[in-house]
């Protein structure tokens, strides 16, 4: 029995030093490239080209600099931020309300309206591109944030709709009719009880939206030709293609687009892996 069970503790720790060995070997693949990024951005384009593995032999931070004032970044990292904060934010109040009355508040018109929302999943960026960009020209909002705004909104809803729909129909039913009893109004329902309840799945759509808002590039290409109102992504974009052959130009403006979203990241990685987990679609 004893020798049975020694077996088993051998095999378990062969196992989980295996289990280890290919996470060790993922992690170093997935984090290289970041380094050799990294390393690369303060090197000149001759060095680059001389010694592309190796750590820089004189180190340069003319790149970074360069990169910074003609890539007119503050200007673009502060849209990205204003575009990505205003999305979030009315996604998550829109999701949120629209997600309690169409899983809490019966109508007739529930599943139409549901449904039009949830079909927006199944729209490409691609397929709605030439008609945003008429509707905006149409609307006079061509070349001003409402006219980026409001189709980055409309974008993550039905994302967030779905997420949120689907959540709060888990929340019994009987605590929305106790509260109906006591006196409650739909506002103060939704403000005091889904609300809370449904913050695992608010930060999940919280994450989805910031991610996909900030590195959004097609759109907001389409929606505006003013720099003054473009984002960081084609502000990076634009050195690859002005600077194809200065590698060191392009890389450190490349480490300038990631380090806001390592950043946030890195801020917010317990809370990112909690409502990962715990915003899961209920059934």
């Amino acid at each position: 029995m004893a020798n049975i069970t020694d077996k088993r503790s051998i095999s378990s720790k062969i196992g989980l030093f295996f289990t280890y060995l290919v996470l060790f070997a993922f992690t170093l693949l997935a984090l290289y490239p970041l380094v050799w990024l990294f390393l690369n951005s303060f090197k000149t384009t001759t060095e680059f080209q001389l010694n592309r593995l190796g750590f820089p032999k004189k180190w340069t931070t003319l790149n970074y600099s360069y990169a910074w004032v003609k890539g007119h970044f503050p200007t673009m990292i502060m849209n990205s931020v204003i575009y990505t904060g205003i999305t979030t934010v009315m996604t998550l109040i829109f999701s949120f309300m629209g997600g309690f009355a169409f899983a809490k508040i019966k109508n007739k018109a529930t599943p139409i309206l549901y449904g039009s929302f949830v079909i927006g999943l199944l729209l490409t960026l691609q397929s709605i591109m030439v008609p945003l960009f008429l509707m905006a020209n149409w609307m006079h909002l061509y070349n001003t944030r409402l006219g980026i705004l409001i189709p980055y909104i409309g974008i993550a809803m039905p994302m967030g709709i779905y997420l949120g729909t689907e959540y709060i129909k888990s929340i019994p039913n009987a605590l929305v009719e106790s509260a109906r009893i006591d006196g409650a109004t739909y506002f103060r329902i939704f403000h005091s009880i889904i609300v809370p309840m449904a913050a695992p799945v608010g930060t999940t759509v919280a994450i989805l939206t910031v991610t996909g808002t900030w590195n959004e590039f097609m759109l907001i290409n389409i929606l505006t030709s003013k720099e003054s109102l473009k984002s960081l992504p084609v502000g990076v974009q634009k050195f690859a293609s002005a600077l194809s052959s200065d590698f060191g130009k392009q890389f450190a403006s490349l480490v300038i687009g990631l380090i806001p979203m390592l950043a946030f990241y890195g801020a917010f990685h317990k809370e990112i892996t909690k409502g990962v987990s715990a915003g899961a679609v209920k059934g």
